[in-house]
């Protein structure tokens, strides 16, 4: 019974690593479309795109790794997904508005493109990014598995992330307006996270219960 609770919460950790995988990518491939109509579509743009979702990345890992040092749980795992949900407020809400303003003051589209994309992607991708790290130490029991674990859990991820693109360029962006995608890639977010939530209470009560009947 014990292991069979196990592998759920496995199940469902891999699988919350999907779906931030898949959504980072589709923000990231949205990001593009979010900011051509002010500053264009062109390698600088893309340029300060990818440069900032990969510093919020790399900080994100860096953060997410130190937090999953501290009792490391599947309700705390679930929060990152729910304060992602909501940092993309903003960005829904205000994009334009913060854009137009930029566009006036800053004419250089390089440097008013990437101090765009800080403002409005910097913050829900880095709390994205810790999710990976985060749930690596949620997997690992067996520290001579670590390697295995941290493995399976970057190639779901990442097939995540691979599908997330493929989704989003060839047939979301065609279906659906933009804030349309964004409101529901934040709506599965706060979803994810209050599943995470619950599954959390679920699962101690049942180990407690199984502890008790033993």
């Amino acid at each position: 019974m014990a292991e069979s609770l196990a592998s759920l919460n496995n199940l469902l950790v891999l699988s919350l690593a999907f779906v931030s995988g898949f959504i980072i990518m589709s923000v990231e491939l949205l990001g593009g479309r979010i900011l051509a109509p002010y500053f264009g579509s062109s390698i600088f743009v893309w340029g300060s795109i990818i440069t900032v979702f990969m510093l919020s990345l790399s900080l994100g890992y860096l953060f997410g790794g130190k937090l999953s040092l501290h009792n490391p749980s599947l309700k705390q795992h679930g929060m990152f997904f729910v304060l992602a949900a909501f940092l993309l407020i903003p960005l829904i809400l205000f994009g334009n508005q913060i854009m137009e303003a930029l566009f006036l003051v800053i004419e250089d589209p390089r440097y008013g493109s990437l101090t765009v994309s800080m403002l409005l992607f910097f913050l829900p991708t880095a709390v994205l990014g810790m999710i990976a790290p985060y749930s690596v130490r949620l997997l690992v029991m067996d520290s001579n598995r670590s390697g295995h674990v941290a493995g399976t859990l970057y190639f779901v991820s990442t097939l995540g992330s691979a599908l997330g693109t493929l989704a989003t360029s060839f047939y979301l962006v065609l279906w659906f307006e933009v804030n349309q995608i964004l409101i529901t890639m934040g709506l599965i977010l706060f979803l994810a996270g209050m599943l995470a939530i619950y599954s959390s209470k679920s699962f101690h009560e049942k180990r407690a219960a199984l502890g008790h009947s033993e």
